[in-house]
């Protein structure tokens, strides 16, 4: 892990992290940040983020579909996403690290890790889908 000069804002940016305990997008973690630091600027989130991300003190979620989610539990694991509230939570299940030396590419990858995301319905989607229909 690549360590860096430590900043108010960078801790900042990690504390809230922690508390928000919910894989936030950037964005939500600078609108939570703005609610008690209205100063801070997007841009600050952002390349803090980044630089915590580039570290390793935080995990950057890359999501196909939707914005990048980040976590601060850096071991590796796997998420699940609800593709309605789009809510992203950790998986409580071995990461498959030899999966990499399993897979043979032919065009020359070196496969060096992988992410994977889960997709279902919440359980308070699907609560409220069946309240809906009674």
């Amino acid at each position: 892990m690549k360590k860096t000069r430590k900043t108010i804002q960078k801790n900042l940016v990690l504390e809230t992290l922690i508390n928000m305990k919910n894989h936030p997008t950037a964005d939500q973690l600078f609108t939570e940040i703005q609610k008690k630091y209205p100063a801070i600027s997007k841009a600050t989130v952002y390349r803090n983020l980044d630089c915590l991300s580039k570290t390793g003190q935080i995990k950057h979620i890359e999501m196909p579909d939707s914005a990048d989610r980040f976590d601060h539990f850096t071991a590796n694991h796997y998420h699940i996403k609800c593709v309605i509230c789009a809510k992203t939570e950790d998986v409580d299940m071995p990461y498959f690290d030899k999966i990499e030396e399993k897979i043979k590419d032919k065009k020359g990858f070196t496969i060096e890790t992988h992410d994977l995301v889960f997709k279902g319905i919440c359980g308070e989607c699907k609560n409220k889908n069946k309240q809906r229909r009674s």
